[in-house]
């Protein structure tokens, strides 16, 4: 009879061992996991916020001088919007971009190009909160204007 019962000890003993190696493994996968899908979560959204900029202001280009349009954008966190009006050789860069800060520290950069020039008002946005961009092109301007308001 003892002998079952010291049987059902170490099996108890061996089970818990073998729990204990799985966690050690596994909490940390799970970690970098939570990490990864949050730093495409974010970078998703960033891109999603930055081609509906671009395609207000092609669309606000299309209307021609003294059109005007409005949109909603989510910002995921705090970044800043720039745009890049320049002429390398014969190729017009016209790109409206903003970085993404990811979990290991690194800043990834989504861009969207754009028809025409433009320039932003008020860049620093203050993230995970939704903003009114109101894209403009006044008569008689070179530039078309990205405004976002929180």
């Amino acid at each position: 009879m003892e002998n079952k019962g010291q049987a059902s000890a170490e099996y108890l003993l061996l089970i818990v061992v073998i729990l204990i190696i799985l966690a050690t493994v596994t909490v940390p996968l799970v970690g970098s996991s939570v990490n990864a899908t949050m730093d495409v979560s974010k970078s998703s959204d960033t891109k999603n916020a930055v081609e509906s900029i671009a395609n207000a202001v092609n669309i606000v280009y299309a209307n021609g001088p003294g059109a005007k349009r409005t949109i909603t954008i989510y910002i995921p966190e705090t970044s800043t919007l720039t745009s890049m009006n320049a002429v390398d050789g014969n190729v017009s860069n016209k790109v409206i971009g903003m970085g993404v800060l990811l979990s290991n520290g690194t800043t990834k950069y989504v861009n969207a190009s754009t028809d025409y020039n433009t320039t932003i008002n008020n860049p620093n946005l203050i993230g995970k909160t939704w903003y009114n961009v109101t894209i403009t092109w006044a008569v008689g301007s070179n530039f078309i204007t990205v405004t976002p308001t929180g």
